[in-house]
């Protein structure tokens, strides 16, 4: 395998992260909104800055299972219903 196809392949793998991230910030986006709760609120219910809050809902950010864990607990849902989408 030359490098071109190495770097096609890495741009489809790329595309695909980008596109589960933007899902899952929906996801995410959806269940605060429902839950009444504004990006400042929800973090600091989970302890973590509203940066990090916008940089996910965004997609900008791909958070660790830590992390997902500890939105879903400020969000009183399983960490499993971020990740039904």
């Amino acid at each position: 395998m030359n490098l071109k196809n190495c770097l096609i392949i890495s741009n489809v793998n790329n595309t695909k992260d980008i596109e589960y991230l933007k899902a899952f910030a929906a996801n995410l986006k959806k269940i605060r909104e429902e839950k009444g709760l504004s990006q400042r609120v929800l973090a600091a219910k989970a302890d973590i800055s509203d940066s990090q809050i916008i940089r996910i809902e965004t997609a900008k950010t791909n958070p660790t299972i830590c992390t997902v864990k500890i939105i879903a607990r400020a969000l009183e849902i399983e960490p499993k219903d971020l990740l039904d989408f």
